[in-house]
């Protein structure tokens, strides 16, 4: 009997709780899916469940191969999808998270470039500002803009982000230029609530750190926004260069306070812990490096 079919009947069994909730979940006979653990039992020698009329519930033999059996199975399986693919080119779907602006401005575009040379590759790209549970999800990568301390989760860089203080030159011309980080005090500020302190843009120079608290009629949850309402004249904006990139280069917005800085935050195109990687994923990663390069929008 196939130790593949044994395992996937116990991770079935120990996850639903019974026997016939897992037959239902692996589309097979209830005796067939007991007769697969029971033979995995003899194989181990060892009790892996405990059965009671009402509900099958784990040894601690079997809490410990529950640990490691789904991420067995995982890896197995993609090893073979590898195999697989290694003559015919990737194949099936690839789950990814990102933030919402750099979603737009940059994943989305990305994803195309790379799906042009694998047609036989789907995408389900979901973007949220809040930061995805791979695991329970199902996502196979996220790209994040910040530090990730969760151990489950492996990260592999690919830039820094630098936030820009921008203003278009309307209101400028009405307003006047803001020479130091303290004069933001006395200028209309597009509030970005997604920062961690959005209304405490901190810098950094020569002279040390400047924390400046700023206000502003408008308060939103995107810096793609707070952009084009810079851009409109409405006030001036703290945002990721990425988000400002073409405003920047047609001059709709000019930098400011460049000779101070806001700390840079990592980019990162993260993944769960303890599995093989996937060679399609490990395809696309290695392609985000390179072209997120290329496109300068860091």
């Amino acid at each position: 009997m196939d130790i593949t079919d044994e395992l996937r009947a116990f991770v079935a069994t120990a996850q639903t709780g019974s026997f016939t909730a897992a037959a239902d979940q692996l589309g097979v006979s209830n005796r067939l899916t007991s007769k697969y653990v029971a033979e995995l039992e003899a194989r181990l020698g060892v009790r892996l469940l405990q059965r009671t009329t009402r509900r099958v519930g784990l040894t601690p033999a079997g809490e410990d191969l529950l640990a490691r059996a789904p991420a067995l199975l995982d890896d197995l399986q993609d090893l073979l999808a590898e195999v697989s693919e290694g003559s015919r080119g990737f194949s099936g779907v690839i789950r990814i998270s990102a933030p919402v602006t750099l979603g737009e401005i940059y994943v989305g575009g990305m994803l195309a470039r790379f799906a042009r040379a694998h047609p036989g590759l789907s995408f389900d790209l979901r973007l949220s500002d809040s930061f995805a549970d791979l695991a329970r999800e199902g996502i196979d990568v996220a790209f994040r803009i910040g530090r990730s301390d969760m151990l489950s989760l492996k990260a592999r860089r690919l830039g820094e982000s630098h936030a820009v203080v921008v203003a278009s030159p309307d209101y400028l011309a009405a307003h006047g230029t803001p020479a130091r980080p303290e004069d933001l005090a006395e200028h209309a500020c597009i509030v970005d609530t997604n920062r961690q302190n959005p209304r405490r843009w901190a810098f950094q120079s020569a002279a040390g750190a400047h924390v400046v608290s700023v206000q502003g009629r408008f308060h939103v949850n995107s810096a793609r926004a707070a952009a084009e309402l810079a851009a409109a004249g409405f006030g001036i904006a703290h945002a990721p260069r990425f988000a400002l990139f073409d405003a920047l280069a047609t001059g709709a917005l000019v930098p400011l306070l460049t000779a101070f800085d806001s700390a840079p935050s990592p980019v990162s195109a993260v993944y769960l812990e303890g599995r093989v990687l996937p060679r399609k994923l490990r395809a696309l990663i290695d392609f985000a490096v390179e072209d997120i390069r290329h496109a300068g929008i860091l």
